[in-house]
């Protein structure tokens, strides 16, 4: 390690279309807040950033504009990922130790462009990271749920975040297989919207959806039947209106993309190798991310793959943990100055 190694500062970032999450060696998730960035119109000035900036969304007077920098996994916004980043890093960061230095292993979904991931170094690279990297999700969770990827054996990861869907097969460090589709959290939250405009003419947002998804949905049968009241726009009348719904009617709105998901989980499986496929019969199927959260999922797709389900531990966090904790596995990490060249060129 040379001498300005040391003062440098390890990090991991899952930077989720939802949430943002950032892991640093020695001291754990040390950033958990929504990926969104308030600004003035205009001007661009940061208003507020991450949990404070999510209360704004879709309530912001005409000279404040509430964003989500990011869609499907991927950054819609550079300009506003690029102050998100470096707004946490600063928390993460004191601007006294002028001999620190920050590389940082991001975690990205396999399904984007070259374009996109370069969008993403670069962002980071602006944000003021001395290095940066980029992991594939599956990989970083498998790393972040402690699967023990060096072996020759085979091990899949489903990782549902809030734009993407990935589910790979890995194997000594690699993934033998992956597919991707840019369906997720978000995902669930649009079917719900719609499901309740079309059957209810009622019209609700972004964050009532969340709630309504996180609070009673579900995607297998339950015994209780659970119900919730909301408030929304009748969408004849114009005025203000409130609706109880259930549990039931959840579970039918999100049909589709869970649907989606299984569908994509048994797509994966068929390509798999059949002496890997065995291992996975044993092993598992290894779930992350967010999405991963909604009840009875894991308990859906064993049923219709056969396959046992794990859900880890903390499906949040496990990319950010195991971008992080990458460094230690692949100590080759890349970086690329050619980037950070280019950019201050």
């Amino acid at each position: 390690m040379g001498f300005f190694d040391r003062f440098s500062t390890d990090v991991g970032i899952d930077l989720g279309t939802c949430n943002t999450l950032i892991y640093v060696r020695g001291k754990g998730i040390v950033i958990n807040e929504p990926s969104v960035v308030a600004v003035e119109r205009g001007t661009k000035r940061v208003v507020a950033v991450g949990a404070e900036a999510k209360r704004m969304l879709y309530k912001t007077p005409g000279d404040i504009q509430a964003i989500r920098p990011l869609a499907d996994g991927v950054i819609a916004d550079m300009d506003s990922t690029e102050k998100m980043i470096r707004y946490f890093i600063s928390k993460i960061v004191p601007k006294h130790r002028l001999f620190s230095s920050v590389r940082m292993k991001i975690g990205i979904p396999s399904c984007i462009t070259e374009v996109e991931k370069r969008a993403v170094q670069e962002a980071a690279l602006k944000a003021g990271a001395k290095e940066v990297g980029v992991i594939e999700e599956s990989l970083a969770a498998a790393i972040g749920a402690q699967i023990p990827i060096h072996e020759p054996a085979g091990h899949m990861v489903c990782d549902i975040g809030g734009g993407t869907t990935e589910v790979s097969v890995i194997s000594l460090n690699g993934m033998v297989v992956t597919n991707a589709i840019r369906l997720g959290g978000d995902e669930f939250d649009e079917s719900i919207i719609k499901h309740v405009r079309n059957v209810h003419n009622m019209i609700i947002g972004q964050q009532t959806a969340e709630k309504l998804k996180i609070e009673i949905g579900n995607a297998t049968p339950d015994k209780n039947i659970e119900t919730m009241e909301i408030k929304g726009t009748d969408a004849i009348t114009g005025l203000p209106r409130r609706l109880e719904i259930d549990s039931v009617e959840v579970r039918e709105a999100l049909k589709d993309p869970v649907t989606q998901i299984v569908d994509e989980i048994k797509h994966t499986l068929a390509q798999t190798p059949p002496e890997l496929a065995a291992d996975i019969f044993t092993h598992g199927i290894v779930m992350a991310g967010g999405g991963s959260l909604l009840k009875g999922l894991p308990k859906l797709i064993s049923k219709e793959t056969g396959v046992p389900v794990i859900l880890v531990e903390s499906p949040l966090e496990c990319i950010a943990v195991g971008a992080g904790q990458a460094f230690e596995v692949f100590s080759d990490m890349t970086s690329d100055r050619s980037i950070y060249d280019s950019i201050n060129s």
